[in-house]
């Protein structure tokens, strides 16, 4: 881990993305972040973003969808993915621990270091719009 500049650009990147439960993409946290900062750049957007993540203030998000979110909840859960709408939805589990404690039988020199399930389905507003249709 690198020791992130914390420069306004960053605190203001990071402060979006903890304010929010939607797991947004760069996209989203640059359209955000434009209105208190009209010149900031979506360059600079991403590269603070992979800053803070590489950092460990964010959690980078690969599997659910095409592109690359951002997550400012650190604790352990999971997420549920909307097959519909791309929503991520946050899973807390009372079972974290014991699931990473069942994964001891991991060859020996293993070295866990993240457990990440991912749920697929329909949300349920898309589930909703789709039994009215």
């Amino acid at each position: 881990m690198g020791v992130v500049r914390f420069t306004r650009q960053r605190q203001a990147i990071l402060d979006v993305v903890q304010s929010t439960d939607v797991h947004p993409d760069a996209s989203w946290v640059y359209a955000q972040v434009k209105q208190v900062m009209p010149n900031i750049s979506l360059g600079t957007v991403y590269r603070s973003l992979e800053a803070l993540a590489d950092d460990g203030y964010l959690v980078k998000i690969h599997s659910a969808g095409d592109v690359t979110r951002y997550d400012a909840r650190k604790e352990d859960h999971h997420h549920a993915v909307c097959k519909c709408c791309g929503k991520i939805l946050d899973v807390f589990s009372p079972h974290m621990r014991e699931l990473k404690k069942a994964l001891a039988a991991l060859p020996a020199g293993f070295e866990l270091q993240e457990v990440r399930l991912e749920f697929h389905g329909i949300c349920p507003e898309c589930a909703s719009r789709r039994s009215q249709s």
